[in-house]
């Protein structure tokens, strides 16, 4: 499984998502910054930090953008990945190796997820540390909200960050049914706006039950992906 997910990497020059991730955590960053430290969200006329409900420390407002910008990035990767050769007819291709047609989906399912992790961990990361960096020399804004030295803030963003990436499955599966890489783009983000809303007072983000029922849906999403998979488009 790893020498073919390896094989999707190479054979999907994954050297330009890796440019693509960086700029893109490197303009959040920059974003970031200077929301916390330049007072780009400071109200002209009392100097007061103007920010949404729910959004008042700087944590909140890394984990919104980051998840984002890289559910989007997933469903990209999803769709140029699988969902493409499909439409190009160039999965016919791969599926006449003398390898199962499951295993050659799940490959290249999991070589997007693997390098979507791993990107927005290390985006996440970076991002936390420059703010945290900061903060000995520069009055913020906002307050950051979480402390590196403890054990907890990496399971959080740990979890937050998988729930994320998986959510890709079911832009997946969406793009797949309608054989369009448009579709599984659009629904990432209504995927981000169902995890991110509000009703009223009540407030989506902070329920734990959604993210967990729509990570149920992306595994069995994922499972329908690859199911059937070894007879369809057989003629």
């Amino acid at each position: 499984m790893w020498k073919l997910i390896k094989l999707e990497w190479g054979k999907n020059n994954t050297a330009r998502y890796f440019l693509g991730a960086a700029v893109l955590i490197a303009l959040v960053g920059l974003f970031m910054y200077a929301q916390c430290y330049l007072g780009i969200a400071n109200d002209e006329s009392t100097g007061v930090p103007d920010s949404a409900p729910g959004m008042e420390t700087m944590a909140v407002q890394i984990e919104l953008f980051t998840n984002l910008c890289f559910l989007v990035f997933t469903a990209v990767m999803m769709s140029s990945f699988i969902i493409t050769p499909y439409k190009n007819k160039t999965m016919n291709l791969m599926f006449s190796y003398p390898i199962k047609r499951q295993k050659i989906v799940v490959s290249q399912m999991l070589s997007v997820w693997l390098f979507c992790f791993a990107a927005l961990m290390i985006g996440k990361l970076f991002i936390y540390g420059i703010l945290a960096a900061a903060g000995g020399s520069a009055k913020a804004s906002f307050p950051l909200g979480y402390n590196m030295a403890e054990i907890s803030f990496y399971i959080q963003i740990t979890l937050k960050s998988a729930v994320t990436i998986t959510l890709g499955f079911i832009a997946l599966f969406i793009g797949r049914l309608m054989n369009s890489s448009k579709a599984a783009i659009i629904t990432a983000f209504l995927l981000f706006s169902v995890m991110n809303g509000t009703v009223g007072n009540f407030t989506v983000r902070d329920n734990a039950i959604v993210p967990l029922t729509l990570v149920i849906i992306s595994l069995v999403c994922a499972y329908l992906s690859v199911y059937k998979v070894e007879v369809k488009d057989l003629k």
